[in-house]
Formats: C-alpha cells, sequence, structure tokens
C-alpha cells in the first residue's frame, strides 16, 4: 500500500458496506434494548417487594444502568460504522456538534442537564420533588426528563432543562420519609400551651407516625389568630396525605376540646404567608 492509498483510508468517514456487519450492529442493538427493557420492568417490582430501606437504592440504579448501557453499546457500534482516526474524529466531532447545537440545541441542553442530574442526583426515583409548580413522586429519570407521578395519580413529564431555569424542591433527597405539615389558625383567646400539648399528643398517636423522627409544635402570632404548625413524619413517605389528613381532623378536634376556636384566614394573606415561606 503507497503512502496516497493509505491516506486515502485514512481520510474516509464511513467503512465500506461489506466491512459492515448490518447484523452484529442490529443484535447490539436489539441486546442493549431487551436488557434496559428487562430493567426498567424488574427493578421496579424488586423495589415494591423489597424493605422500604433499598426501595429508594433500587429505583436509583435503573437511569444509571441504562445509562451505561447505551453509552457502551453506542462505543461499540461506532467502530464498526466508522473508519476512527484521529483526523476522522476531528471532522466528525466537528460536522456533529454543529448540526446538533443548530437543530437540537434545547433537546441537547435536557440531556446534558440529564447527565449533570445522574451525577448530582437533585432528584432520583422514590423522591417526592417539586420542580416549579408540578408535585410528585419520581417515577424514572431519563436522559432527557424525568416522569412524576402526582397526587391526583396524573403523569406529568419535565425535561431536565428546567434545572436550569427553576429551583428544584426535594422533600426527601433519598429518606426513606419526609415532613408533613399540618396548620391551624386558632382565635387568640385560649390557652396556648394546653393546645400546643394537645396538638402534639394528635401527631403521637396517629397509626400513620414515624416514632424514630420528632414531633414538633410551633406557633405565631397573626393579625389574623394564631397559626400552629404540627410537623411530623410517616413512617412511610407514600402515606404523606392520609398522615396530614389524619392529623387536620383530629388536630380540628383537639383544638375545640381544649375550648378555642379557629379562624378563616383570608386568600390573599394565606397566599402571601406561603410566598414569604
Amino acid at each position: 500500500m503507497n503512502g496516497d492509498e493509505a491516506g486515502q483510508k485514512a481520510a474516509k468517514l464511513i467503512n465500506d458496506l461489506q466491512d459492515i456487519s448490518f447484523v452484529k450492529i442490529a443484535l447490539i442493538v436489539l441486546g442493549t434494548w431487551a436488557i434496559i427493557f428487562f430493567v426498567r420492568r424488574t427493578f421496579p417490582r424488586l423495589a415494591q417487594t423489597g424493605p422500604s430501606q433499598v426501595r429508594l437504592y433500587v429505583l436509583g440504579a435503573v437511569p444509571l444502568i441504562r445509562l451505561f448501557l447505551l453509552v457502551g453499546a453506542i462505543l461499540w457500534i461506532i467502530p464498526i460504522v466508522f473508519n476512527i482516526t484521529f483526523q476522522n474524529f476531528l471532522v466528525i466531532a466537528g460536522a456533529a456538534s454543529v448540526a446538533i447545537g443548530f437543530a437540537f440545541k434545547d433537546y441537547v441542553s435536557s440531556l446534558i442537564a440529564g447527565v449533570v442530574a445522574i451525577v448530582e442526583k437533585p432528584y432520583r426515583p422514590g423522591d417526592w420533588v417539586k420542580v416549579g409548580e408540578d408535585y410528585g413522586e419520581v417515577q424514572s429519570v431519563g436522559l432527557r426528563s424525568i416522569r412524576l407521578r402526582t397526587p391526583s395519580d396524573d403523569i406529568v413529564t419535565a425535561p431536565h432543562i428546567r434545572l436550569w431555569k427553576e429551583n428544584v424542591v426535594n422533600g426527601n433527597d433519598g429518606a426513606r420519609t419526609l415532613m408533613c405539615v399540618a396548620e391551624f389558625w386558632v382565635a387568640p383567646e385560649h390557652d396556648a400551651k394546653a393546645l400546643r400539648a394537645a396538638l402534639r399528643n394528635v401527631a403521637m398517636t396517629s397509626a400513620y407516625l414515624d416514632f424514630e423522627r420528632p414531633v414538633i409544635v410551633i406557633l405565631s402570632e397573626t393579625p389574623y389568630g394564631t397559626h400552629y404548625r404540627l410537623k411530623a413524619y410517616p413512617f412511610d413517605m407514600r402515606d404523606q396525605f392520609v398522615f396530614v389528613s389524619d392529623l387536620t381532623v383530629r388536630g380540628k378536634a383537639a383544638i375545640a376540646s381544649v375550648g378555642a376556636s379557629q379562624v378563616v384566614v383570608p386568600a390573599a394573606a394565606e397566599r402571601q404567608r406561603r410566598s414569604d415561606t
């Protein structure tokens, strides 16, 4: 082989069709898809049947395994299709960067944010997060987006690009439980010490309570009355809504039992308070 032929072979980007094993490529694609399908189907079921402490780790492994499988398959296929040389690598990288940058700017931003999310873990499967106005349990973390199941049992697909624009509030951050808050507004004329003890007893006697975590009752005076916040942790964070409902129902009864009465807070004042906190 003379120098000109060697130079032409080095400059050729794509291998000759007879040198490309399409059967091998198909087997790689099908094998990768089958393994990913198996992992996505099997791991959530294992997580549901296993201990709650292990559940989050098993769910969190799914996006990492999928990422490694996809990257491995791509790296396996590239040498089969392309003639990899340093010169060709620069050509392919430059052309791909320009094309991707113009045609798929937002999509690529979401993919990059997805890789950042997998590494930094601002959320992971099993976490309860709020992204903008969307709140729910993270069902899966893909390369482009996450899927949230809301309290209304809706599925929200949120692209990772929102990481660049919005705060992400994580209620449990990988822990098996999260704080729940039941709020009450009470007219000022009452025995605050007795009511505070009664509200704490409401949480301590709840069937959903995680007894290993603290129960706190804090109060503050406002122009509309005394504001009580009963903070506690459910044993299973999936019970957070029935837990808050239980605290609210029995908390109202506790307020009446000490001779106090609740007050209605104007909607505008309540919205302002929530924005301040």
